[in-house]
């Protein structure tokens, strides 16, 4: 079996090194144990968004497969890197060290053993406050407060009935789950829209505790600007998720796999 790890960069010279070789220790130790019987080919891919700081050279350097995606957004990002991965089961993680891509190994273990389909990390379970600033705490806050109200309904068969980080970017997942979710968003909202696609979906879904770090380097995300897009998005997608529980038609996939998305 093949697996991908697909991690979009926009200069991340400071920590992308980092992160790879991190994961790349992971993997062998994972197809030394649990995986002894079968090793996973482990790919690794970047998809660089022209970085000016030489995190491309950086990471090919590592042993990565890089893609230059000269279209901005984190959502275009995934989508082209989506596309381009080999593997049956797709991991995704930014580069700038936040996410334990350490635990990917175990993780696909833990879907492929438990016969689930997708995996979404909440780093809210074990968050040192101290990571994230209180702006980006008070809008996450609010974000999943109303994703619990809004989509309590289609929450149900997520254990526990709620998603306790919407806005997470740390995912384990089938690659056919790109064939059943309609994911429309080139931004920051393609995290929520993935997720929330996955549970609208019917898919076995499961969100599990990780640790978050410091980031290494100057962040990119801004607060408010982003947290208002996505909870915009949110109430928008809501009235959508509405309007095909009436029609009783579900809407076609557009998930970023080749000729499946829109530029």
């Amino acid at each position: 079996m093949r697996a991908t790890l697909v991690i979009p960069t926009l200069n991340e010279a400071p920590s992308i090194a980092h992160v790879l070789r991190l994961f790349r220790t992971a993997a062998s130790e994972a197809n030394a144990t649990i995986f002894s019987k079968e090793p996973i080919d482990w790919e690794v891919l970047v998809v660089d968004g022209a970085s000016a700081d030489g995190t491309a050279a950086i990471a090919e350097a590592e042993g990565a497969r890089v893609i230059t995606e000269r279209r901005r957004g984190y959502g275009r990002a995934y989508k082209t890197g989506f596309a381009a991965a080999q593997g049956e089961v797709l991991a995704a993680a930014d580069g700038d060290a936040t996410y334990p891509v350490e635990m990917v190994p175990a993780l696909v273990h833990k879907l492929l053993e438990e016969r689930l389909d997708f995996l979404t990390g909440n780093r809210f379970a074990q968050l040192d406050r101290k990571v994230m600033t209180t702006e980006h705490w008070i809008g996450n806050g609010l974000l999943n407060l109303f994703v619990e109200v809004a989509y309590h309904h289609y929450l149900k068969e997520v254990p526990g009935g709620v998603l306790q980080d919407s806005q997470s970017g740390f995912w384990v997942f089938r690659r056919e789950v790109l064939g059943k979710v309609h994911v429309t968003q080139d931004g920051m909202a393609f995290s929520e829209e993935l997720k929330l696609e996955a549970i609208l979906r019917g898919v076995r879904f499961l969100e599990i505790p990780i640790p978050y770090r410091v980031r290494q380097g100057p962040p990119k995300l801004s607060s408010w600007r982003d947290g208002t897009r996505n909870f915009l998005f949110l109430a928008k997608k809501r009235f959508a998720v509405a309007r095909e529980a009436r029609s009783h038609v579900p809407a076609a996939p557009a998930n970023g796999e080749k000729g499946g998305a829109s530029s």
